[in-house]
C-alpha cells in the first residue's frame, strides 16, 4: 500500500491524523489542503493519506478503481460489504499501530475520511481497543449501524466526533448521512454536525472550520 506523508511543524511529530480518501479518488486528494487548515504552529503533526487498493466496483459495472471497499447499489444495505470493511479495518487498525511505534499515543491521533473513506473511520473507531483524539467524518455515513450496539468497543465513548455533510449531496443523501450523529448519540458518542451549502466535495468554509477542530483538538 502506497501512502503519503506530509508534517506540520517542526521537530518530532507528537500527534498524527490518517485521512482516508473517497471511492475512486488517490492518496493525493487530501494532500494538498493542509495550507488552508491554518493550524498553530505547535504540536507538530504527522499526516498520513493511505492509497485505497484496487478493487471491482459492482455499481459501477464492475470497473476496478480505488476503495476501501465493494458498493453493490445505492441502498445503505448496499454499502455493507463486510470483507471489505474488515480489510480496511486492519489497514487503519494497523497505521494506528505504526503511529504508536513512532512514539504518538494513540490519545494523539486522529482517524478522518471522506465518504468511503469516512465511513471506514466511523467503523474502525466504533469497534478498536484503540482510544483515539478524535473521528473526522466528511460527507459520509455509519455502516452496519444495526450491529453497533452489540460490536462497538465503547473505549472512544467520550472521544469527539466531527461529521460534516453538503445540503446539495446526490452521493450520500443528507438524510443518510444525519442518520449517523443521530444513531451515535442514542448510544451516547460525543458527536458534532455541521451543514454546508455545497454537493459531495469539501469547501474552503469546511476546510476552516476543520482546522479550528484540529487545533480546538490538539491544544492540551
Amino acid at each position: 500500500m502506497s501512502i503519503k506523508e506530509r508534517i506540520h511543524g517542526e521537530g518530532k511529530p507528537s500527534h498524527a491524523v490518517i485521512w482516508l480518501h473517497g471511492l475512486g479518488a488517490s492518496a493525493d486528494d487530501f494532500y494538498p489542503v493542509l495550507p488552508y487548515l491554518n493550524l498553530e504552529a505547535s504540536p507538530c503533526i504527522r499526516f498520513i493519506f493511505p492509497q485505497a487498493p484496487d478493487r471491482h466496483i459492482t455499481i459501477n459495472g464492475g470497473y476496478v478503481m480505488p476503495g476501501w471497499y465493494d458498493i453493490k447499489g445505492s441502498e445503505i444495505t448496499d454499502k455493507e460489504d463486510l470483507i471489505g470493511m474488515s480489510e480496511s479495518q486492519q489497514t487503519l487498525e494497523s497505521l494506528i499501530r505504526v503511529e504508536i511505534e513512532r512514539g504518538i499515543p494513540s490519545e494523539n491521533i486522529v482517524l478522518a475520511g471522506f465518504s468511503q473513506g469516512g465511513a471506514v473511520a466511523y467503523y474502525t473507531a466504533l469497534r478498536s481497543q484503540h482510544k483515539v483524539a478524535g473521528v473526522l467524518a466528511l460527507s459520509t455515513y455509519l455502516p452496519f449501524a444495526s450491529r453497533l450496539e452489540q460490536e462497538h468497543s465503547a473505549i472512544n465513548i467520550q472521544t469527539p466526533i466531527m461529521s460534516m455533510h453538503g445540503l446539495q449531496d446526490d452521493v450520500v443523501p443528507l438524510a443518510t448521512g444525519k442518520l449517523a450523529p443521530e444513531q451515535l448519540m442514542a448510544l451516547g458518542y460525543q458527536v458534532v454536525w455541521k451543514e454546508y451549502a455545497m454537493q459531495h466535495n469539501v469547501i474552503p468554509e469546511q476546510l476552516q472550520d476543520i482546522g479550528f477542530w484540529f487545533n480546538q483538538l490538539f491544544a492540551g
